[in-house]
């Protein structure tokens, strides 16, 4: 192959990479990982909550860019968790019985970091293994080195992490691998631009989530663990595309006693002083 392109998790990634080495194959690979949601002291509650409930929900939260775990200030946070609950309440109002898991082994998943969580269950909580169904659920300040926090969730479950501080924030996630994708709730600039410049993401979205990647004018990647090479819109035709640089010279006039050897130091002389 002349280039490979693989959308999936990081594990996959790392052999479809390995396979590809030894032929000298270039790969692009867009992968998952944990995308953050920072919300700040100063963010409109009200939006926050309601576009992060239905990104949330959206396919049941199986979705690479998915928000998939909130850093919010302690001062907003009940305020938060509270107003998510009554959007995810609003919008799965004809689906009380939980949203459809996309099948027995990640319903198993899903279920197993769930009654494993140390943190609590807000809202929601659920679970359908007939109908491999599990509900829109919120979990107030987890164990920070459970499954809900290391791996990857996938599905309709949301951790809520407490930070007292934008810097607690931004460390938070520079700790862990680079995401996929970083969201960010406030309305100052000067948080929006400290955001921007000092977290590492595949990329990032202000005061929404989701539809930086609906777009053909931005490119569309991971970073670190969570991809390599950008693809949509122009940026996917220069990804899979080979710059071949071409250059044509004139045969005449053929500059043979300034450019051919035995080099006089006449002819050193004019060399370094045409470099």
């Amino acid at each position: 192959f002349d280039h490979a392109l693989f959308t999936g998790g990081t594990e996959i990634g790392r052999k479809i990479m390995a396979g590809a080495a030894s032929h000298l194959t270039p790969v692009t690979l867009e992968l998952g990982g944990k995308c953050p949601v920072i919300v700040a002291a100063d963010a409109d509650i009200d939006v926050a909550a309601k576009r992060i409930a239905w990104i949330k929900v959206v396919n049941s939260g199986q979705i690479c860019l998915a928000p998939d775990y909130v850093l919010v200030d302690k001062s907003v946070r009940d305020e938060l968790v509270r107003k998510l609950g009554e959007a995810l309440d609003e919008f799965q109002a004809d689906q009380p019985e939980g949203l459809r898991i996309v099948n027995e082994r990640h319903f198993d998943r899903l279920t197993t970091a769930l009654a494993a969580t140390k943190g609590a269950i807000a809202h929601g909580g659920g679970t359908d293994a007939a109908q491999v169904r599990i509900q829109p659920t919120l979990i107030v300040d987890p164990a920070l080195d459970e499954p809900l926090m290391t791996e990857e969730i996938f599905g309709p479950i949301l951790p809520i992490v407490t930070v007292q501080s934008l810097d607690e924030a931004i460390g938070f996630v520079n700790a862990r691998s680079k995401p996929l994708a970083a969201y960010l709730f406030t309305k100052t600039k000067s948080v929006r631009e400290r955001v921007i410049k000092e977290v590492s993401a595949g990329g990032m979205l202000i005061n929404h989530l989701l539809f930086h990647a609906g777009t053909s004018k931005l490119p569309f990647g991971g970073v670190g663990a969570s991809g390599m090479g950008a693809y949509h819109g122009k940026f996917g035709f220069e990804e899979f595309s080979h710059r071949k640089s071409v250059m044509t010279k004139p045969t005449r006039p053929d500059l043979a006693s300034m450019i051919y050897p035995p080099y006089t130091d006449k002819a050193w002389k004019l060399a370094r002083k045409l470099v």
